[in-house]
């Protein structure tokens, strides 16, 4: 980083530190600058499979990983990473899949029964059963890595190769489906990864300001893990906004997409690289909240092998959940 670049944010931490109620808001709209760029990545030629499955995972879940590098950064307890994690994820798979279920309705089944139609419905649900069974593999495993009460660097180790190996599958897809479409990028692409760089640095103010604000207020209201819970809600709200717009716009596979992505980005990631930094005393809440993730995710890959629909009671229920989370982990 430049001298007058790190001058420049140590300014705008200033005026932040004046006015600590904008953190949150202040992220909020980051994050949403940052799907706009990405929205104008993929009309300028970085779509399909590698918009939503390489790009759009980190710039939902960006604000966590720049949580992660302000946890280590200061020496605060891992742990409260994988509060993070686990509030943000619980959260993807029940509250903000559900609500816009019950309210809209979630359809990955083509409307119109086209050939197209059904065949890239096909491909959209086997490509989300895919990102559905990685899931699962991942909190299964940090489930197995975490039974001894601690994760250490040889299982931050783990988790990170794993995620970094799912990425390569990932990116190995992207480049074939490219191939066979005979895509080209846009020159401006370059402008859009300027404005997603922007967004990020505002991202990673507002995190490091949220976190410091919460310490300095004391917020003990919500037990020994409050930075975690916090964070973990405020980061979701991008991606609650994500979904309830493409849920209108009767845009499922998006809906999903978005959510299973971010969490991704979490578990085993950002988990992976905190235990990398230090070894994480585990929260007492992190069995509750894997049984959670893992009832989602074979609820919503029974409803994608049957017939593609999420019904209003199953979205009913999944919030219910998510209730019944909160009530594990906060008492």
């Amino acid at each position: 980083m430049s001298p007058s670049t790190a001058t420049g944010l140590e300014q705008v931490r200033v005026v932040l530190s004046a006015h600590p109620w904008i953190h949150a808001p202040l992220f909020v709209v980051a994050s949403l600058v940052l799907v706009w760029a990405l929205e104008r990545m993929a009309k300028h030629g970085l779509e399909g499979t590698a918009l939503g499955t390489i790009a759009m995972p980190y710039c939902s879940g960006l604000g966590n990983l720049v949580f992660v590098g302000v946890i280590l950064r200061d020496g605060r307890p891992g742990a409260e990473v994988v509060v993070n994690a686990l509030v943000n994820n619980v959260t993807n798979l029940t509250l903000l899949l559900g609500l816009p279920a019950l309210i809209w309705g979630l359809n990955v089944a083509p409307g119109r029964r086209t050939k197209k139609a059904v065949r890239a419905s096909q491909l959209n649900r086997l490509s989300l059963a895919l990102t559905l069974t990685a899931a699962g593999f991942f909190a299964g495993l940090l489930w197995i890595l975490a039974r001894d009460g601690t994760l250490d660097r040889s299982d931050g180790a783990v988790l990170v190769a794993l995620f970094l190996f799912w990425q390569c599958l990932q990116v190995v897809d992207a480049l074939k489906s490219n191939v066979h479409a005979n895509r080209r990028l846009h020159p401006l692409l370059l402008v859009d990864g300027m404005v997603m760089l922007a967004a990020g640095a505002v991202i990673y103010l507002s995190v490091e300001g949220m976190v410091t604000w919460i310490e300095a207020a004391g917020a003990t209201a919500l037990g020994n893990h409050s930075i975690g819970w916090l964070t973990g809600w405020v980061m979701v709200l991008p991606n609650g906004i994500l979904a309830i717009h493409y849920a209108r716009t009767e845009r499922a596979e998006v809906v999903y997409s978005s959510q299973l992505g971010d969490g991704h980005v979490c578990i085993p990631l950002c988990v992976g690289l905190v235990a990398l930094g230090a070894p994480v005393a585990v929260p007492a809440f992190l069995t509750p909240g894997l049984i959670v993730i893992a009832v989602a995710v074979a609820v919503h890959a029974i409803v994608l092998g049957w017939n593609g629909s999420l019904p209003r009671p199953l979205g009913l229920a999944l919030a219910g959940a998510y209730g019944w989370f909160l009530v594990a982990g906060l008492a």
